[in-house]
C-alpha cells in the first residue's frame, strides 16, 4: 500500500480521487487544497506519489512543482488539470513529472497511472 497525497482546490474533485485511489489499495496520506500548504504537508507525510491539480486561485501551480522537486527532487507527481496546453505539459515534464492526466478524467485513467509508477 502506497502513501498518496492529493491537492485540488476543488472538494468533489479531492472525494473522487481519493475514492479511486482507495479502490485500488493506497491510502491517501494528506488531503490539500491549495499549493502554499503542499510542502509542508510533503515533508510531514512523505508520500509515494502526489496527484495534483497546477490551477489555483490564490497560486501557481508550475511554482508550487518548481520549489517541490527543488526541496524533494525523487518526488513522483501526476498532474490532473483541466490546463491541456501543450507549453504547460513540456514544462511539467522538463521538472519532473511523472504523469499528466487531462481533466475531466476518468477512474480507469488514475489507477492505469498509480499502478505505473508504484505497480
Amino acid at each position: 500500500m502506497a502513501k498518496i497525497m492529493i491537492v485540488d482546490n476543488v472538494a468533489f474533485e479531492r472525494v473522487t480521487l481519493k475514492d479511486i485511489v482507495g479502490q485500488v489499495g493506497h491510502e491517501v496520506v494528506a488531503e490539500i487544497n491549495n499549493g502554499f500548504d503542499l510542502l509542508k504537508a510533503y515533508k510531514q507525510t512523505k508520500p509515494d506519489f502526489v496527484i495534483m491539480d497546477i490551477t489555483f486561485p490564490d497560486d501557481d501551480g508550475m511554482e508550487v512543482l518548481k520549489e517541490l522537486f527543488e526541496n524533494f527532487p525523487d518526488a513522483k507527481v501526476c498532474i490532473c488539470t483541466a490546463m491541456a496546453q501543450q507549453a504547460i505539459i513540456i514544462q511539467a515534464v522538463q521538472l519532473g513529472v511523472k504523469d499528466f492526466i487531462v481533466k475531466p478524467y476518468n477512474a480507469e485513467r488514475i489507477k492505469e497511472s498509480l499502478k505505473k509508477y508504484l505497480g
